[in-house]
């Protein structure tokens, strides 16, 4: 089981390894590396994949303590720095989108392409903090069971839909401290504005969102894809939600290889 020491924390990682460009995938919270399976495999052998646990996620080994997004970013650069890779493509789900975009932020000449899925560039409104922390009391007094079978409909869609999924991840969610799923959903609650400088990131850029995504309505992700400036126009998942990469597999492994091949592959070549 591979681990990165990156500033006195141990980050769980996979690495598909190959000749192929890099493409980072970090996913979103309360999720791991696994919820990139399907993506990993359509890409493996074209692309080199490396999927990781952010802190306070999965198996990497951290103090629990909270954090904010750019701190993740640069976990993410001490990751390729760990790896050797000089440049990656980054694709990032929900929060993994935040450190994504802060990474291109960072260390934009280490950023070949941005590839955001159901993420957002915007604050929280009231509304969602609200129900964040309740999420987040949940968690602490009463545990995943408290919390889980709302919570993965907003997260996956209707358990009847999906009940595989919804078992799943639960039962990685019962694995984990109590406090460290509090912390985590606390810490996406303190994500800050970043609309106003999505200009500065020239990167090729392609905006997957979910058309039903009730935690980041697609017109944050429209926001993105006009704000960027070098956005392909948006894709749009009919019918899906907030997580499509784990929902409707299918639709984001053909916009997600088509635009790397496009965009990646090439400028690694040249």
């Amino acid at each position: 089981m591979p681990f990165a020491e990156i500033d006195h924390r141990r980050f769980h990682y996979q690495d598909t390894g190959g000749p192929g460009p890099a493409v980072v995938l970090s996913h979103g919270n309360l999720m791991d590396g696994s919820m990139w399976d399907a993506q990993v495999a359509a890409l493996r052998g074209e692309f080199r994949c490396i999927s990781w646990d952010e802190r306070l996620h999965g198996r990497t080994e951290d103090d629990g303590a909270p954090h904010d997004y750019w701190a993740s970013a640069r976990d993410l650069l001490g990751l390729l720095d760990h790896l050797g890779i000089e440049r990656a493509a980054l694709v990032g789900h929900s929060q993994g989108g935040f450190l994504s975009l802060r990474a291109a932020l960072l260390a934009p000449e280490r950023v070949r392409a941005l590839v955001l899925v159901d993420s957002s560039a915007a604050a929280w409104p009231p509304q969602a903090l609200a129900q964040m922390g309740q999420i987040a009391e949940g968690f602490r007094s009463g545990g995943p069971r408290a919390v889980a079978p709302a919570l993965l409909d907003l997260l996956l869609g209707p358990g009847d839909l999906h009940t595989g999924l919804h078992a799943a991840w639960q039962a990685r969610w019962e694995r984990q401290p109590r406090e460290r799923l509090a912390t985590a959903v606390n810490v996406l609650m303190a994500v800050a504005e970043l609309a106003g400088r999505l200009s500065e990131i020239t990167a090729p850029a392609l905006v997957i969102h979910g058309a039903a995504d009730q935690p980041v309505p697609a017109a944050l992700g429209v926001m993105l894809s006009e704000l960027l400036p070098g956005a392909e126009p948006l894709v749009l998942i009919p019918d899906a939600g907030h997580t499509p990469p784990l929902t409707h597999p299918e639709p984001v492994n053909a916009a997600l290889a088509g635009f790397l091949r496009a965009r990646v592959t090439a400028d690694a070549a040249g």
